[in-house]
């Protein structure tokens, strides 16, 4: 299994991130906002764990929409230990 990672950069809205959040992994508001909390206060935040082909899409789909709304927001996959 994989966990998907958001990375903190001092660029991209908060309010893009929730809403990517909302949309890419289907949280909820009040739990994107405290996700989007830890990735602004913390460096970084797990948006779940999945395996790695689901993982490695949902880090395609944030980057791409980072890339389209031209923000540098970052997303990797970690694998996680067994």
């Amino acid at each position: 299994m994989y966990a998907v990672v958001l990375l903190n950069d001092d660029y991209t809205p908060m309010d893009f991130v929730v809403w990517l959040l909302e949309t890419v992994f289907h949280k909820p508001v009040e739990v994107a906002t405290r996700l989007m909390m830890d990735v602004h206060l913390k460096g970084k935040g797990i948006c779940g764990v999945f395996t790695h082909d689901v993982a490695r899409t949902k880090v395609y789909l944030v980057k791409e929409l980072a890339k389209k709304h031209e923000h540098p927001l970052e997303c990797i996959m970690e694998a996680c230990p067994p």
